[in-house]
Protein backbone atom coordinates (compact mmCIF):
# COMPACT_ATOMS: atom_id res chain seq x y z
CA UNK A 1 0.00 0.00 0.00
CA UNK A 2 1.38 2.97 -1.00
CA UNK A 3 1.23 6.24 1.55
CA UNK A 4 1.71 9.85 -0.01
CA UNK A 5 3.32 12.20 2.42
CA UNK A 6 1.78 15.69 1.58
CA UNK A 7 3.40 18.89 2.83
CA UNK A 8 0.37 20.71 4.76
CA UNK A 9 2.22 24.26 5.41
CA UNK A 10 5.03 26.60 4.25
CA UNK A 11 7.06 26.13 6.33
CA UNK A 12 7.43 21.95 5.95
CA UNK A 13 6.17 21.22 9.73
CA UNK A 14 3.30 20.10 9.01
CA UNK A 15 2.03 17.05 6.92
CA UNK A 16 -0.90 14.65 6.35
CA UNK A 17 -0.22 11.27 5.14
CA UNK A 18 -2.73 10.09 2.46
CA UNK A 19 -3.49 6.56 1.31
CA UNK A 20 -3.55 5.00 -2.67
CA UNK A 21 -7.47 3.91 -0.96
CA UNK A 22 -8.13 7.11 -0.11
CA UNK A 23 -6.90 8.88 -3.63
CA UNK A 24 -9.01 6.38 -5.12
CA UNK A 25 -11.97 7.88 -2.76
CA UNK A 26 -10.90 11.34 -4.26
CA UNK A 27 -11.37 10.16 -7.97
CA UNK A 28 -14.22 7.94 -6.74
CA UNK A 29 -16.31 10.75 -5.86
CA UNK A 30 -14.39 13.37 -8.11
CA UNK A 31 -13.80 15.85 -5.66
CA UNK A 32 -11.65 17.85 -7.38
CA UNK A 33 -13.55 17.87 -10.58
CA UNK A 34 -14.09 21.74 -11.05
CA UNK A 35 -13.10 22.96 -8.12
CA UNK A 36 -10.04 24.14 -8.76
CA UNK A 37 -11.30 26.52 -12.00
CA UNK A 38 -8.93 27.93 -14.57
CA UNK A 39 -6.61 30.34 -12.53
CA UNK A 40 -5.57 27.07 -10.06
CA UNK A 41 -5.36 28.66 -7.64
CA UNK A 42 -6.14 27.20 -4.26
CA UNK A 43 -6.77 29.68 -0.76
CA UNK A 44 -9.57 29.36 1.94
CA UNK A 45 -12.48 29.67 -0.25
CA UNK A 46 -11.11 26.73 -2.67
CA UNK A 47 -10.60 24.45 0.79
CA UNK A 48 -13.87 25.28 2.09
CA UNK A 49 -15.91 24.86 -1.21
CA UNK A 50 -14.47 21.36 -1.43
CA UNK A 51 -15.71 20.66 2.63
CA UNK A 52 -19.00 21.64 2.02
CA UNK A 53 -19.45 19.59 -1.50
CA UNK A 54 -17.79 16.13 0.86
CA UNK A 55 -21.09 17.53 3.79
CA UNK A 56 -23.79 17.56 0.78
CA UNK A 57 -22.44 14.00 -0.38
CA UNK A 58 -22.47 12.75 2.61
CA UNK A 59 -26.17 14.34 3.67
CA UNK A 60 -26.99 13.05 0.22
CA UNK A 61 -26.05 9.19 0.55
CA UNK A 62 -26.15 6.95 2.80
CA UNK A 63 -23.17 5.51 4.98
CA UNK A 64 -20.14 6.08 3.40
CA UNK A 65 -17.29 4.61 5.19
CA UNK A 66 -14.66 5.10 2.60
CA UNK A 67 -15.34 9.04 2.23
CA UNK A 68 -15.96 9.29 5.86
CA UNK A 69 -12.41 7.90 6.22
CA UNK A 70 -11.15 10.55 4.06
CA UNK A 71 -12.93 13.65 5.75
CA UNK A 72 -12.03 12.25 8.72
CA UNK A 73 -8.17 11.94 7.98
CA UNK A 74 -7.49 14.19 5.14
CA UNK A 75 -9.90 17.09 4.44
CA UNK A 76 -10.90 17.68 7.53
CA UNK A 77 -7.78 17.31 9.21
CA UNK A 78 -6.26 20.26 12.06
CA UNK A 79 -3.40 20.09 9.56
CA UNK A 80 -5.18 21.23 6.48
CA UNK A 81 -4.73 24.83 4.47
CA UNK A 82 -5.04 25.61 1.21
CA UNK A 83 -1.51 25.03 0.41
CA UNK A 84 -2.13 21.19 1.90
CA UNK A 85 -4.84 21.03 -0.57
CA UNK A 86 -3.14 22.14 -3.88
CA UNK A 87 -0.17 19.81 -2.79
CA UNK A 88 -2.66 17.02 -2.53
CA UNK A 89 -4.57 17.99 -5.93
CA UNK A 90 -0.94 18.02 -7.57
CA UNK A 91 -0.35 14.44 -5.95
CA UNK A 92 -3.40 12.92 -7.05
CA UNK A 93 -2.69 14.30 -10.59
CA UNK A 94 0.31 12.68 -10.67
CA UNK A 95 -1.23 9.35 -8.76
CA UNK A 96 -4.14 9.23 -11.61
CA UNK A 97 -1.42 9.06 -14.37
CA UNK A 98 0.56 6.74 -12.89
CA UNK A 99 -1.48 3.46 -13.80
CA UNK A 100 -2.11 5.28 -17.64
CA UNK A 101 1.77 5.22 -17.94
CA UNK A 102 2.52 1.61 -16.41
CA UNK A 103 -0.62 0.15 -18.82
CA UNK A 104 1.56 1.99 -21.87
CA UNK A 105 4.75 0.50 -21.01
CA UNK A 106 3.41 -3.09 -20.67
CA UNK A 107 1.64 -2.24 -24.42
Amino acid sequence: MTTFHIQANEKGSRFIDVSEEQMATIKKYNLFDGLLGSSGIVDENTLEKLRLNVRALLDSMEAAPDLLDLCRSVLFHDNMKPLGLCNLAKQYMEWKKAPAAEDNAEA
